[in-house]
This record gives C-alpha cells, sequence and structure tokens, in this order.
C-alpha cells in the first residue's frame, strides 16, 4: 500500500505531519484515544471512520469540547429517536438536533408523552447504549433516500427542500446543499441493522460513546417552527463527555429554578404579569418599582454624564415610518397587527430608531454637532409567540434603554470604541464582570438591505473595534439585523449561564432611507453614520437577569427595602425610629418591624425578603446609643454606635457595594 501524508493538530494545536498508508481512517489516526469522539478534516467535521487522504489537514475534536458534546448530543437524539419508534411504532420522525446544554427530537404520535413514557423512553435508550451498535454513514441519491423513508412524511419534505433557502434553519441538521447522507444504527456484533435516520451527520463511533444523558421534558412543538405546521411532540434532554460533567450542570440547573426570577419576583413582590392585561405585559409593584427607578437614574446619571441628549417619543406612528425604515415588511411578524384610524393604518411602536431620525431631521444638522447621542428609554411592543414568552426576559411590552448616535465617517471607529467601553464599565456597576463578543454579520437570505460594500465596511469596522477590547470573540454569522452588523456583549452570570447583555449595531442604511444629512466644514452635504446601542437591551430583561444573577438579594443600592429595624421589644420601637430617620435623611430606604411577632420571626422575615442590612436594639444598645448591626448572611457585630452603623450603610449605597 502506498504512503500519503497528513497534517495533524494536537489538542495544543501543535502541527505535525504523519506519514500513514493509503485507507487510513481518523480512527486509525487518534486510535487509543477515547476522549476524542469525531476529527476536524480540512475545516469541516467528519466521523472517526472518515477515509484521510494525501494532504489532509486533522485536528482531533475531544469530548470536552463544544463541538465534542455537539457531537455526543446529536447522537443521543438519534439513539432517543431510535428508542421512541421502537416503543411507538406509529411514531413519525420529525428532526432531532442538538442545542445549548442539550438536544431534542420532533415525533408525531397520536398523544403526549407522559412523565412515565420519558422513563420508558429513556431505559430503552440505555439499554441501546450497551449494545454499541455503531453509526454507519452512507450517501444516497435523492431517490433512494425517498425510497427508503417513504413512510417518514417529514424526513420525505426536508429532502424537497434539500439547497433551498429554508434548509439553513433547525432542518440544517438532516440536510444541506450537498449529497444526503442516511446513518445506519449496526448492531456491532451481528451487522444486523436496527434503525436508520436521513442525518448530515457526523456523529461518535458507536452508542457507547455517550457518557453520560438524561432526559429532561417534553411539550409540543410546531414542525419547523409555523403555527401553520402540524403540531409534533417535542422530548428534550442533555448528554454530557462525562457523569462527573452532567451532575455539575443538573445541580446548576437546581441552583438556576432557586434563582428563577418569576418565583422570587412573587415571593419578594416585584411584578406580576396579570390575566386581565394580557400575556407578556408586567405590571411592577412598589418594591419592584423602586429597582427599576435606582437602574434607571444611575443609567440617566451615567448617560448625562456622558455626553448624551435625552428624548421621548410616541408609543404609536402611522406605518409610512416602518416602511421607510424597512421594518415593514422585514420586522412585521414581530409587530403586533395594524390599527385603522382616520384612513391610516397605526402601529404600536416595536423600535425608537425611526423616530430619532426624525428628531436629526427636524433641522439642519451641522458637523459640529456631531457626535449626536440621542438617548431615551422608550417603552416598545413587540408581539412574541406564546410559547417564548418567559417571566421579565421574555416580554411583549418592554422599555429599552436606547440611543442612536450619529457621527462622521472619521469618528465612527472611535465612538464605537467610546461605547464599548462605556457599555462594559456600567454593566460592571451592576454588578455583572464576566464577559465575551459576539460578532453578528450578514447572512445570505434575502431580509438584509444595503450594498456589499457597506456590508462589508461596516463588518470590519466592529471586528476591528471588538478585538481592541481584549475580550474574547465568537463569530455570529447570519445573525445581524436586516439593516447591519452588530455586536452583542454577552455575559455569564453567578452560576456561569450566559446572557445576551447589550448590542452595537453600526448602520449604512436608515440615514440613506430617511435622507438624513449634517452640513460638513466644507460646506457639503454629507451623510452620517447611524449607531443603534441598548445598554441593558431592556428594563424589564435586565432586572430579570439580576435577580437571577443575585438569587434576588440585590446589592444595597438596588434592594427595595435596604435596612430594617427589628426591635428586642415594644419599647424600643421609638429609639429604632429614631435611627430610621437619620437614615431617611440620607435617602436610605428604612423600615421598622413593629408587629407582633417574635423577634426571631422578624429576622426570619428580613432574610427571606433579601434586606442587606437590620438593626436590632435593646435595652443595653439604647443606653449606649448603639445597635446590633445584623447582615444578611447571618453574621453580627453588637454594641456598633449609631453613628457608624449609618456611617457603613450610607457608604454601602453611595459606592455600589456588592454587600
Amino acid at each position: 500500500m502506498s504512503q500519503i501524508t497528513v497534517h495533524v493538530l494536537d489538542r495544543q494545536s501543535q502541527r505535525a505531519d504523519r506519514e500513514v498508508t493509503t485507507g487510513t481512517t481518523a480512527a486509525d489516526l487518534f486510535a487509543g484515544d477515547r476522549d476524542v469522539v469525531v476529527a476536524r478534516v480540512d475545516g469541516q467535521l467528519r466521523d472517526l471512520a472518515w477515509v484521510l487522504a494525501d494532504g489532509d489537514d486533522v485536528e482531533p475534536v475531544f469530548a470536552d469540547s463544544a463541538d465534542g458534546r455537539s457531537v455526543i448530543r446529536h447522537s443521543t437524539a438519534h439513539v432517543m429517536a431510535q428508542a421512541v419508534q421502537e416503543l411507538f411504532a406509529e411514531a413519525k420522525l420529525g428532526i432531532g438536533p442538538p442545542i445549548e446544554n442539550g438536544f431534542y427530537y420532533d415525533f408525531q404520535v397520536g398523544t403526549a408523552f407522559t412523565p412515565e413514557d420519558l422513563k420508558r423512553i429513556e431505559s430503552r435508550m440505555r439499554d441501546i447504549v450497551k449494545q454499541g451498535q455503531r453509526f454507519v454513514r452512507r450517501e444516497v441519491s435523492d431517490e433512494e433516500a425517498r425510497g427508503e423513508l417513504s413512510g417518514e412524511p417529514f424526513k420525505l419534505e426536508l429532502i424537497g427542500i434539500k439547497g433551498k433557502a429554508g434548509a439553513d434553519d433547525e432542518a440544517s441538521t438532516e440536510v444541506g446543499a450537498g449529497v444526503l447522507t442516511i446513518y445506519d444504527n449496526v448492531d456491532a456484533k451481528t451487522g444486523e441493522l436496527c434503525w436508520k435516520d436521513l442525518c448530515r451527520g457526523p456523529h461518535v463511533p458507536s452508542t457507547r460513546s455517550i457518557p453520560a444523558f438524561k432526559l429532561m421534558r417534553s411539550g409540543g412543538a410546531y414542525w419547523r417552527g409555523s403555527e401553520k405546521n402540524p403540531q409534533l411532540q417535542r422530548i428534550y434532554g442533555t448528554a454530557w463527555e462525562t457523569r462527573a460533567a452532567q451532575d455539575d450542570y443538573l445541580r446548576m440547573l437546581e441552583e438556576a429554578e432557586r434563582r428563577d426570577h418569576r418565583k422570587l419576583g412573587a415571593e419578594l413582590d416585584l411584578f406580576s404579569f396579570p390575566d386581565e392585561i394580557g400575556s407578556g405585559l408586567a405590571v411592577f409593584h412598589p418594591k419592584g418599582g423602586i429597582i427599576r427607578r435606582e437602574m434607571e437614574n444611575y443609567s440617566r446619571r451615567r448617560h448625562e454624564d456622558a455626553g448624551y441628549s435625552f428624548v421621548n417619543t410616541p408609543h404609536i406612528s402611522k406605518s409610512h415610518l416602518f416602511e421607510t425604515s424597512g421594518h415593514l415588511p422585514y420586522y412585521a411578524d414581530t409587530m403586533f397587527p395594524p390599527m385603522e384610524l382616520e384612513g391610516a393604518e397605526y402601529y404600536l411602536k416595536a423600535m425608537n430608531c425611526p423616530m430619532h431620525n426624525l428628531i436629526f431631521r427636524a433641522r439642519g444638522r451641522s458637523y459640529r454637532e456631531l457626535p449626536l447621542r440621542l438617548f431615551e428609554f422608550g417603552t416598545v411592543y413587540r408581539y412574541e409567540k406564546s410559547g417564548v414568552v418567559h417571566g421579565l426576559t421574555r416580554v411583549r411590552g418592554l422599555t429599552m434603554d436606547d440611543s442612536h448616535i450619529y457621527c462622521t465617517r472619521e469618528q465612527m471607529e472611535d465612538e464605537l470604541r467610546s461605547v464599548l467601553s462605556f457599555i462594559l464599565d456600567l454593566l460592571r456597576d451592576y454588578g455583572l464582570s464576566d464577559f465575551y463578543l459576539e460578532l453578528s454579520t450578514r447572512g445570505y437570505s434575502d431580509k438584509f438591505i444595503g450594498s456589499d460594500e457597506e456590508w462589508e465596511s461596516a463588518t470590519n469596522t466592529l471586528r476591528t473595534v471588538a478585538e481592541a477590547s481584549g475580550l474574547e470573540l465568537v463569530p455570529d454569522p447570519g445573525g445581524a439585523a436586516f439593516y447591519g452588523p452588530k455586536i452583542s456583549v454577552q455575559a455569564r452570570d453567578a452560576i456561569g449561564r450566559t446572557w445576551q447583555m447589550s448590542t452595537v449595531q453600526l448602520d449604512f442604511n436608515q440615514p440613506k432611507r430617511f435622507e438624513l444629512e449634517y452640513q460638513a466644514a466644507d460646506g457639503s452635504r454629507q451623510q452620517p453614520i447611524m449607531i443603534h446601542r441598548a445598554l441593558f437591551g431592556s428594563i424589564e430583561r435586565f432586572m430579570g437577569v439580576l435577580i437571577e444573577h443575585y438569587a434576588g438579594a440585590l446589592p444595597p443600592w438596588l434592594a427595595p427595602v435596604q435596612v430594617v429595624g427589628i426591635p428586642i421589644s415594644d419599647a424600643h420601637v421609638p429609639y429604632l425610629e429614631s435611627v430610621a430617620e437619620r437614615l431617611r435623611a440620607s435617602r436610605v430606604r428604612v423600615d421598622v418591624d413593629s408587629g407582633d411577632d417574635r423577634m426571631q420571626k422578624k429576622i426570619r422575615t428580613a432574610q427571606k425578603q433579601k434586606i442587606p442590612f437590620m438593626l436590632l436594639a435593646g435595652d443595653d444598645d439604647v443606653a449606649a446609643g448603639a445597635v446590633s448591626f445584623r447582615y444578611r448572611d447571618g453574621s453580627q457585630k453588637n454594641g456598633v454606635p449609631v453613628d457608624e452603623a449609618i456611617a457603613e450603610i450610607t457608604q454601602a449605597v453611595e459606592t455600589r457595594a456588592q454587600v
């Protein structure tokens, strides 16, 4: 047999040339390393059974990498689908992609899956894993695929969209623009075909390569995400490279449930979603209103210091405005239906930028005014589908801390750097500090407007600014807004989850569509560059994130009640009221619990309400002009002079300490 040369990268990305015989597979190359689940060959993920060619660049993909986990989860989805069809003969297959932290598979069945069904399915999956069935890839023609999958109507539909627009969505796990492939699950001992599925792959070598998995829940889902299509039953699961990694994830889920802002919002009396108002429309109770006010007030102060101008715009507009901006028809599906008034169609505002453009255009502008930074806490309304509405983090009525910056092309890069720095500094003030950036670029669908040259220039500028920040930059191809690319600031919370926070979007198109101009230094009329920037994203969502980040124990400056006075007996209430008056004079939010409960019950109530500071007073404290200073973690200092207690509290509030 002849020899070929392949170029191999190891875990440390060290490159080495290897001489191997023709017919060598990736599995042969990495034999003995059970942590390798697939290989990247010339940039493409391939099964370990892939036969290598001369000159191939080959990189092992390890189970604990992002790609490795994704492949494990995809393979586990196949095992689940096999188990379902063995237990429910009538089940028709939808799709089964890997997703963040897990996988799902959709099925058409006569009745919804029950928790008992999930237990049976999981048990059968464990049997399949123990059998060590091999995943075997086969290339097939469209006609062959239709013949083999004639009893699977949803698979036949996917074959029909191969290579077309629309195959880029969920269906991309099944078909692409190239050759179709079917994966057979084959009994390792007998070679018998156990099951098969239309799939692009790749997959782990065998079911024994799936170390840990668990089925989580089931629910309804429309085929390919459209309400016009049949409703299927979706089963979600999780899978990991080790049992220990899965256990860590499940513990994180338990902690996330404890921190769920919807539960804490009710327990702490912060907000609610009355049925009488409608899904996804929140009302903020007095304590929630305090948090929101403090968030907004601090943000306003920082924006004033940074040279932003405050504006206000209506909640409703004629449709023509959104036609000019390009949001109609591109954004119409996420806008509430129009209403007709006086012969004109009006829409609830879903975004603030078109109205800010009108403010810019209201009079002549000079280059001396630029950059012009307009800022608004603008409430907008978006028709989110009922299935995705989720507490404060996905609502239909939201208030954005929206800014639109108009600048010259020469100012653009410096302004973007300044904006990104401003965003990161302000997020740190709210207690978030672990960031990375995502660069969303243009895709290949027809939803994007503007010339290729404009998109390339805007994308390169954003990339330069993002890289200069020193933060990790992750690509998001196709994720741009229809009018321009964007940088998204991704923040990790206290338990390691990632939340998309702020966005910075560069727009060459809306200034053109609104005919925005300024007079340049040479007297010519020039078009400004437009930067879209939302720092919180929305007040509602950011509040939900903060509640979960802090598990409801917000830092003192944001806490609705910052201090509670707890008397040892009723006789000590007047003394604590006098202390409270001094605190109120320093604008500290303080209550005195003068109720009938015993002192220990009052302490437990304050702890449940996540109040940062408790001031206890008895006879000795009154005599000494002191208090017992108790923190929400249970620690306590006794005999603290009142002046010292007030100074410590006011300093914690003023410095935004993370107590």
